[in-house]
């Protein structure tokens, strides 16, 4: 089993929280979600998520442009035309039930 890091700054806030895990095991994609956090602030789950997810595909370019020199621009238009063509047309279902995060 492989995991990553948890980030530096992650580690030095006592307030941290993840929000997301997300493993690809059994030729499957397998997650644990913080559902609830943006809900009990008074804010729309939804748009939290949506906010979330945004912010990972802009960290995806970064990782990318750094390492590769890819421009960010071409690595966000391609990862959000992927995901808008996966939500559209799935190439698998999920399976399995709710695993919330909250230990």
């Amino acid at each position: 089993m492989r995991s990553l890091v948890v980030p530096p700054a992650a580690q030095r806030d006592g307030n941290a929280v993840q929000m997301l895990s997300a493993w690809v095991a059994k030729s499957g994609l397998h997650c644990t979600l913080n559902i609830g956090m943006w809900e009990a602030q008074g804010h729309d789950e939804a748009c939290g998520w949506g906010i979330l997810l945004a912010d990972v595909v802009r960290h995806i370019a970064n990782a990318l442009n750094e390492e590769r020199g890819v421009p960010l621009d071409k690595t966000t238009d391609a990862v959000v035309d992927m995901l808008m063509k996966e939500l559209g047309s799935p190439t698998s279902t999920p399976k399995g039930s709710f695993s919330p995060g909250h230990s």
